[in-house]
């Protein structure tokens, strides 16, 4: 199998930036891989490199970095006959966590190594690919101020969620869910997801498939500070669908429609785009390296 590492040197804590193209350079040549790796300079960089690489005749293009370089990498692959592979690197890491594939460094990369390929759903929000999650609402209003700090990480997300929940307002959305129109309606969040994650073992849909053919519309009804801390609990513990108003349901088509245009999430990424977003699934459209040891 020929592999292109596509490799993102400032994912991951920051003591690590730039110190692992050393050990994946040795990895590759311990195994004798059949392999290139090459390193993104800027965003939207993976994506120019990913889809080279299809060109070029790679089997298997492995994303080394956070979310937001899975998805550039993956969104070039989509529909093609090369493989996607995860080595994690980022904060949050919905997309593998699903995928079982282990979260340190070298077991990621050993991994690779007795992966099968399996074909996976993708969905697109206004033309724009998502393989794990896109949304908006109050997680689109987290990454505005996120992606202005210094430092990343699990923690400096958590800390920006508790400073903006007591001063953000919840927006209406009016959806039309696969072709029936619902009723206008406040919402804390509306999200679509792929899998289960939202990253770092929050389950935002508790037993979703990336192999089902659907998609699952999750939307978190406005919160108090008494029903936020269950419902975060419920959120890692897996059992959010017990939260009170919240409503889940099985889509193949969706139209989210907001008074304004603005942001939506796509894989803790943030797009600009349309007050309305139209989002679809695409079927067994990519295909991914999943650990042998992932059922």
């Amino acid at each position: 199998m020929n592999y292109c590492f596509i490799y993102n040197p400032r994912a991951g804590p920051a003591r690590d930036h730039g110190r692992l193209l050393g050990p994946l350079q040795t990895f590759i040549a311990r195994h004798r891989l059949d392999a290139t790796v090459i390193a993104t300079t800027c965003r939207g960089h993976a994506t120019e490199l990913a889809a080279a690489a299809v060109a070029r005749g790679c089997d298997a293009v492995i994303a080394v970095g956070g979310d937001g370089t899975m998805n550039e990498v993956a969104r070039a692959l989509v529909d093609t006959p090369a493989a996607l592979g995860l080595v994690p690197r980022g904060s949050g890491n919905g997309l593998a966590r699903h995928l079982g594939i282990p979260m340190r460094f070298p077991a990621a990369l050993d991994a690779l190594l007795t992966s099968r390929i399996h074909p996976i759903d993708s969905g697109e929000a206004n033309g724009r690919s998502f393989f794990s999650v896109m949304g908006t609402g109050f997680d689109t209003a987290v990454l505005s101020q996120f992606e202005l700090l210094p430092t990343r990480g699990f923690l400096t997300y958590v800390t920006t969620a508790a400073r903006l929940f007591f001063r953000y307002r919840c927006g209406t959305y009016a959806l039309t869910v696969n072709g029936e129109s619902l009723p206008p309606r406040a919402a804390f969040l509306v999200c679509v997801a792929n899998g289960d994650q939202l990253g770092n073992n929050a389950r935002l849909a508790p037993g979703a498939r990336l192999d089902d053919g659907r998609l699952d519309l999750v939307i978190v009804p406005p919160l108090s500070i008494f029903s936020a801390l269950p419902a975060a609990a419920r959120l890692f513990a897996g059992s959010v669908n017990r939260v009170p108003g919240l409503h889940r349901h099985a889509i193949k088509q969706l139209v989210i429609s907001r008074p304004q245009a603005g942001p939506m999430q796509v894989d803790g990424e943030l797009v600009n785009t349309s007050a309305d977003i139209t989002v679809c699934i695409r079927p067994a459209s990519l295909r991914v390296l999943v650990p042998v040891t992932n059922p």
